[in-house]
């Protein structure tokens, strides 16, 4: 199998399940718990919290322990939302957003709120400018990610939140597909969510950053774990998983986003010069060095995924979470792109493991399948 998706997911790092080996198997206490097996547990927490904290930039106690980044953004939204339900019920985010963010915007219409959404240029960018005319004197909640899932375009954060703190408006930025690959202080933001699973950690482990002085309530409730504000047992395992795996992504992020850009650049040039009519899609430079989302005339995304999986190479035609629904890329769609170009699109993601052999397979593999669709 050759593995093109990490947009979707990364494999579990060696180093790090050997971390997270020992607080699955024999350092099992409850981190809740009072005694000499819950202390220990809870120790390891407290260290993997101040570690992430500190490659973040932020306290410590600002930052929550979540299921993933649709928790993160569900908690901060909606618990920003239910927390200034006087000063306004207005949110402001890109058409661009993952689906979790954009589902919980449209739950909170049941609520009286009312959603703007921002759509991006035609290399998927989002603007600061349109940003800034979508707030409106009731908003409360603004949302724009990091880098799009999709096309992996980076957006202009910092002007962004520059915005946004101008008028007074909470800013949360989705750093799902940044964290470990982009430094956290390029991403300034009043809350901030990331998962584990998208730099070689644990899947169901993610954190949440809110600033010190927002207000927000809480999504699920339950116990006293994270300070009252998420209740559920303390995933210790994931915990320790996340924060080593976060700490040795950003020890390597250089050397990996190098050797990843190397190889997603001669995927992209055999491509285009091997077959015809194949465009990118989305900026060419402004863009996470593991993305490839590309269009190919005549084709059908889903017939070439297929016909690539049945050969082995997992690729992908957009969010995973979307997975399933045969529906046209909100993404590109927002982008302006035509129909024929969305519907043919498909996201190749390259990382850390994968060789330049793969790619010269992979390159023979996509040539033959849409010659044949094409056919």
């Amino acid at each position: 199998m050759i593995y093109l998706d990490h947009a979707a997911t990364t494999p579990l790092d060696k180093d790090v399940l050997k971390k997270m080996t020992p607080y699955l198997t024999t350092t099992y206490g409850n981190a809740s718990s009072q005694h000499a097996f819950g202390r220990e547990a809870a120790n390891a927490v407290i260290s993997a919290r101040d570690g992430i904290a500190k490659i973040m930039g932020v306290p410590s106690n600002c930052l929550y322990f979540t299921s993933g980044g649709t928790e993160a953004g569900n908690t901060a939204l909606k618990g920003v939302c239910a927390a200034n339900r006087n000063k306004g019920k207005h949110i402001v985010l890109s058409a661009i957003e993952h689906p979790a963010l954009l589902s919980a915007a449209e739950d909170m219409r049941a609520y009286g709120y009312e959603l703007t959404l921002v759509k991006p240029d035609g290399q998927g960018v989002v603007s600061a400018d349109s940003v800034n005319k979508a707030i409106r004197p009731d908003t409360v909640f603004a949302g724009v990610m990091s880098a799009n899932n999709e096309t992996g375009v980076i957006q202009p954060i910092k002007d962004i939140y520059s915005v946004c703190k101008e008028r007074g408006v909470f800013f949360y930025c989705d750093c799902v597909q940044t964290a470990g690959v982009l430094p956290f202080a390029h991403f300034p933001a009043d809350g901030v969510g990331f998962s584990a699973h998208k730099f070689y950690g644990p899947k169901g482990f993610g954190g949440l950053y809110m600033r010190p002085d927002c207000r927000f309530e809480r999504l699920i409730s339950g116990g006293k774990q994270e300070r009252g504000l998420r209740g559920g047992t303390t995933y210790v395992a994931g915990a320790v998983g996340a924060a080593y795996a976060l700490e040795k992504a950003v020890a390597n992020a250089e050397e990996n986003n190098k050797k990843v850009a190397a190889l997603r650049d001669y995927f992209i040039k055999c491509v285009v010069t091997e077959i015809e009519g194949v465009s990118l899609n989305g900026d060419s430079y402004r863009r996470l060095s593991s993305n490839a989302n590309l269009s190919f005339d005549g084709c059908d995304g889903e017939q070439i995924l297929f016909a690539l999986d049945l050969k082995g190479v997992a690729v992908s035609t957009g969010s995973a979470c979307s997975a399933g629904a045969v529906t046209s890329s909100h993404v590109l769609t927002a982008m302006g792109l035509p129909e024929s170009r969305v519907k043919s699109a498909v996201r190749f993601t390259f990382g850390k493991y994968n060789t330049q052999e793969e790619v010269d397979q992979t390159v023979v593999i996509l040539k033959e399948a849409v010659a044949r669709i094409r056919g």
